[in-house]
């Protein structure tokens, strides 16, 4: 970031009220955080297991043995490395400093310890796959531990969101057909419903309609009596009630079709990787999941859902269920409760999530078309046009730009990788001080452009990582993990070998000062966007964030080029004068609706008109 060009009593001002910021609101609850619309929140986003072990009693999850037991090994990325309830509950200071108001939590109901073929095992730290739907996994604390979580984070005035599962469970169904491979998928018109193992086969569920939409009532599916269409499933001896609700034990409550190609009808019916693909065209499943997932709201407070692999699940489930839970949180007086699918793309395209709001009724959906733009302007080198698009798509989704702003938005995660690597990943002679700069612009869009922003833990403490999925899960306590150590983060010279929950990383600083601007200022949580300004090539990019009650706007100018830009930008003929609230900004137009920025390389300014 290059510092010289910001304004010193601007700087210096914001670097105290961050410290007061911080400092009221861990000492100040607010007893109305539950009237906060979700728009209003900043999100932060951890894997228990990698956060904070705070009780090394439960490192083992109650098992005796060896890892392959226990799931328990701190060297190895792939397996538990001891982080708990209890380690998160005592960190919590340090995540309300940084600005955050809600904590998503991953999935923290009880895994199967241990699953893969020998030699390729790996463990259930990441808690998606699920075996107790009811109950804290031991290897994170126990229930008493949530429930003081829960109470501590409302107590701060804080949100609390669950990582919650549908689409599958634990893998602990198999087929007898295929006992030393994965099975292929096998569709509903080569293996009907009503015959045994393909169309010419025994006649089987006579009656049965099939799981079409019109065809999802009681009195269809009590004509399903026999899960042999596709496959003979079957539950290993000894494992026959391992899953809870005891109804998940039943194979008839799945689809057993075989793996996913995660393309067409096996999109929502196959296996995710062979994990037990539950029939959630089944009554008895929404009925199900509709008690399970309410039981925690009433147990918990749980302030709103990210819903894991959102888009492998027929869209009547998702009809039924998010008005269930949108009123059972209502009847807790949790007026907003906030519900967000998971759609995973690696590809540019909102309409594909927009199609999950409208289609589904997902009243959100993670915003993967932001983070694919952010990344493609500030860590790769698509102009800016790239995110001019993204929010001229923001009618797609149900409720126009509206519902848009409803939408957490990402940089980073732990699919995808960290936005650090992104970034060394597509210009890898980077020098550090650039790796910083763009990682701090695209964290800079992300606290002040529409949606709900999410900051992926570590993040703010320099943590890059190598790749996605195990590659970005690194310990914030001191890790034991060789790969993990090794890496080099970003603005320090620390690694992951020591604890990293410091408060003077150039990142924590930017993206505390950052919380509270947004904070601070309702038209960077609410306000409308309008998109002022953008480039085929990299350079500016500018929006105006509108309040509408003061009738001002703040204008936000980022420049994802190597060059300083000087470039006369469109803003609301009424805003004749502004203010500085981060880097140098002009205090008036130039001319009437023409106001003039000059914005260093890989930096940004944000300005904020006087009211009229």
């Amino acid at each position: 970031m290059n510092r010289a060009v910001n304004c010193l009593p601007v700087a210096a001002l914001a670097a105290l009220l961050s410290l007061s910021f911080a400092a009221r609101l861990t000492a100040q609850p607010a007893p109305d955080y539950r009237e906060r619309p979700p728009a209003d929140e900043i999100i932060y986003f951890l894997l228990p297991d990698r956060f904070e072990n705070g009780d090394a009693s439960n490192d083992n999850g109650g098992l005796e043995g060896g890892r392959l037991v226990t799931g328990f090994d701190p060297t190895a990325n792939g397996f538990y490395h001891g982080g708990d309830l209890k380690g998160l509950l005592s960190r919590l200071d340090y995540i309300q400093a940084l600005g955050a108001t809600a904590v998503w939590l991953g999935p923290i109901f009880k895994n199967r310890a241990v699953q893969g073929a020998p030699g390729h095992e790996s463990a259930g730290y990441h808690g998606y796959w699920i075996t107790d739907f009811t109950r804290v996994d031991p290897h994170f604390g126990t229930d008493a531990d949530m429930h003081a979580l829960a109470a501590a984070v409302h107590a701060r005035g804080m949100k609390l969101y669950l990582d919650i599962v549908v689409n599958h469970t634990a893998d602990v169904i198999n087929y007898r057909e295929c006992p030393t491979r994965a099975c292929p998928y096998r569709s509903r018109a080569d293996y009907p419903y009503t015959r045994r193992g393909g169309v010419s086969g025994e006649e089987i569920n006579r009656g049965f309609l099939g799981d079409a939409a019109p065809y999802q009532t009681e009195e269809n599916f009590a004509k399903l009596t026999r899960s042999d269409y596709a496959y003979t499933p079957f539950v290993p001896p000894g494992q026959e009630h391992v899953k809870v609700p005891e109804w998940l034990n039943d194979p008839i409550y799945y689809h057993n079709r075989g793996n996913s190609t995660f393309h067409g009808e096996s999109s929502t019916m196959g296996d995710f990787g062979g994990l037990d693909d539950v029939m959630t065209e089944n009554p008895r499943v929404v009925r199900g999941f509709i008690e399970v997932f309410g039981n925690w709201i009433d147990q918990y407070g749980i302030d709103g859902f990210r819903i894991d692999t959102a888009q492998h699940v027929n869209p009547e489930f998702w009809q039924r269920f998010v008005p269930a839970m949108q009123a059972r949180a209502a009847a807790r007086g949790i007026p907003h409760f906030h519900i967000f699918g998971e759609v995973f793309t690696t590809e540019f395209n909102p309409a594909q999530l927009a199609r999950h709001t409208r289609v589904d009724g997902l009243t959100a959906v993670l915003d993967f078309g932001f983070a694919l733009a952010v990344q493609e302007t500030v860590a790769g080198s698509v102009g800016t046009e790239r995110l001019a698009e993204l929010f001229a798509d923001d009618a797609l989704y149900e409720g126009g730009a509206a519902g848009a702003r409803q939408l957490p938005t990402f940089i980073s995660n732990h699919d995808r990788g960290r936005f650090g690597y992104l970034v060394r990943k597509a210009r890898p002679l980077a020098a550090d001080e650039e790796v910083l700069r763009r990682v701090t612009l695209g964290y800079a869009m992300l606290m002040t452009l529409r949606g709900v922003p999410v900051i992926y833990y570590g993040d703010e403490q320099g943590f890059a990582g190598t790749g996605g999925d195990k590659d970005a899960r690194q310990d914030m306590f001191a890790s034991k993990t060789a790969s993990y150590n090794a890496e080099r983060l970003i603005g320090t010279s620390a690694t992951t070998a020591q604890s990293n929950f410091g408060t003077d990383h150039p990142l924590y600083k930017t993206i505390s000062t950052l919380a509270m601007l947004r904070r601070a200022n309702a038209a960077l949580r609410e306000g409308e966007q309008v998109v002022r300004a953008y480039a085929r090539t990299p350079g500016i990019f500018a929006v105006s964030r509108l309040d509408a009650q003061n009738n001002t706007e703040i204008l936000l100018a980022f420049n994802t080029s190597m060059q300083v830009i000087d470039a006369q930008v469109e803003v609301d003929p009424h805003s004749r004068r502004f203010r500085s609230l981060r880097g140098n900004c002009a205090p008036a137009q130039s001319a009437p609706g023409s106001y003039r920025v000059r914005v260093p390389a890989l930096d940004y300014l944000i300005c904020a008109s006087a009211a009229p």
